[in-house]
């Protein structure tokens, strides 16, 4: 399986009712609150470090997780602070994963041009005028993949770590198997 890092999980849950946001933002300490701006309360964490957006429905958005363990913990702490306000909200919420950002490196530089004619284009978008990076679509798993001259690449869409690591492991092989992506003498 190919070696990815986990740069970004965005996850959501609900807490359950309906939320006094100007009093969470009295309550929490370095909570941001300018409904003017954007409808939503912004509370960032230092650990884990996590941004989370409260909106008044009760919907909970948590960004900038290295993974799934950090969002829970960073939306039970938010909860939990929250509740040591005096405000009730609900302390177990269904947490659904939305996205996930994970880089990776194929381990040699790789031609985009011959790529974007190689691997068809269906599934593919290189405007180097317009974007660095040749994007492809993959069905399944059901993910984009941003591929890099340098051979680095950022899959975005993913759902699960799992989806991810298919994702390069295909590009790896549909690569090697048109004689686009060359096996480095170490690997």
């Amino acid at each position: 399986m190919a070696v990815m890092k986990i740069e970004n999980v965005v996850a959501s849950t609900s807490l359950g009712k309906e939320l006094d946001l100007q009093a969470i933002a009295l309550a929490l300490d370095g909570a941001e609150y300018v409904p003017e701006q954007f409808p939503g309360l912004i509370y960032r964490l230092k650990e884990p470090k996590t941004a989370t957006l409260l909106f008044r429905s009760g919907k909970v958005v948590c960004t900038g997780a290295k993974s799934l363990d950090q969002v829970k913990a960073a939306i039970s702490k938010v909860a939990k602070q929250i509740g040591a306000a005096g405000i009730k909200v609900d302390g177990k919420p269904d947490i659904v994963v939305q996205n996930i950002v994970a880089s990776s490196d194929l381990g040699a530089k790789i031609n985009l041009n011959a790529i974007a004619i190689g691997l068809g284009l269906e599934k593919v978008e290189y405007e180097p005028e317009q974007f660095p990076g040749l994007v492809y679509r993959l069905d399944a798993p059901k993910v984009v993949v941003l591929l890099f001259g340098s051979g680095k690449l950022v899959c975005t869409g993913a759902r699960k770590p799992e989806d991810v690591g298919e994702a390069v492991d295909r590009i790896t092989e549909e690569l090697k198997a048109a004689g686009l992506l060359k096996q480095r003498a170490d690997a």
